[in-house]
């Protein structure tokens, strides 16, 4: 009986230890789940805005909204081929990334949505609902929308301006109705279609190199906390002439 007993306690350790390795094992595998878990997420955010992901998550499939007024800044570097054929390559895309990484992080601090990078073409939008900015401007760097699309702008033209020779940035900012959608089925691509996008688009390739070209209607939009510097009627590719400023910066407080 006694060695009967010593067996059983015996099994009873090993069924323990095999509940404490498996209770180990199990919480090792829930911690990695985890982190996982919050890496989709950061990559899914990358590309898709939160409210989008919500969204998808909910069970839509097919998403395209409108929204009235939103501010598109598109920003382009001058003479990337040339750059590109100057330097190593693995210079030329150390540069993009530590500057798409601050302009990343502005696009966070003002509450802009960034739309995507195409080579070394950036585009982001202010205005979108659940980006932190909300149509109409008002006092405070990241309060309008249109107030948000200057200062990222601004902070734009501030990075390459540190990072020097040989590169230099054009930057167009307009304003108007897009439709903002998910396409895809694999590999979703959040973007956004319309006449405020394709002006943005003109205004920034029409623009002089490390200047900032705005749209008659932005100029409206931002009052008196921002200074712009006319330029006259501008020759705009597929949208004709229109009147054009040049963003100078924010107007001195006190």
């Amino acid at each position: 009986m006694a060695r009967r007993v010593g067996q059983l306690e015996a099994t009873l350790r090993q069924v323990e230890l095999a509940r404490d390795t498996n209770a180990k094992m199990l919480d090792r595998i829930v911690a990695e789940l985890e982190v996982e878990r919050a890496r989709s997420r950061d990559l899914l955010l990358n590309i898709l805005p939160q409210s989008i992901i919500d969204r998808l998550n909910g069970g839509e499939r097919l998403i395209a909204d409108r929204h009235d007024d939103v501010a598109v800044v598109f920003s382009d570097f001058v003479g990337f081929t040339e750059i590109t054929a100057g330097l190593p390559v693995a210079t030329v895309v150390a540069s993009l990334n530590d500057m798409f990484s601050v302009f990343d992080a502005a696009c966070s601090e003002f509450g802009v949505e960034k739309i995507k990078t195409i080579g070394d073409a950036f585009m982001a939008a202010a205005g979108l609902p659940g980006a932190g900015t909300t149509p109409g401007p008002s006092s405070g760097s990241i309060g309008g929308h249109v107030h948000a699309a200057l200062d990222l702008a601004l902070a734009m033209l501030a990075v390459v301006e540190a990072a020097g020779p040989p590169w230099r940035v054009r930057v167009g900012v307009h304003n108007g109705p897009v439709v903002a959608g998910v396409i895809g089925t694999s590999k979703f691509v959040y973007d956004l279609w319309g006449d405020a996008v394709n002006v943005a688009s003109r205004l920034e390739a029409s623009s002089e190199p490390g200047r900032i070209q705005v749209s008659a209607s932005i100029v409206a939009a931002a009052g008196a906390e921002f200074q712009f510097e006319p330029r006259g009627m501008v020759d705009l590719k597929g949208k004709g002439s229109m009147p054009t400023c040049f963003l100078v910066g924010r107007t001195p407080t006190g």
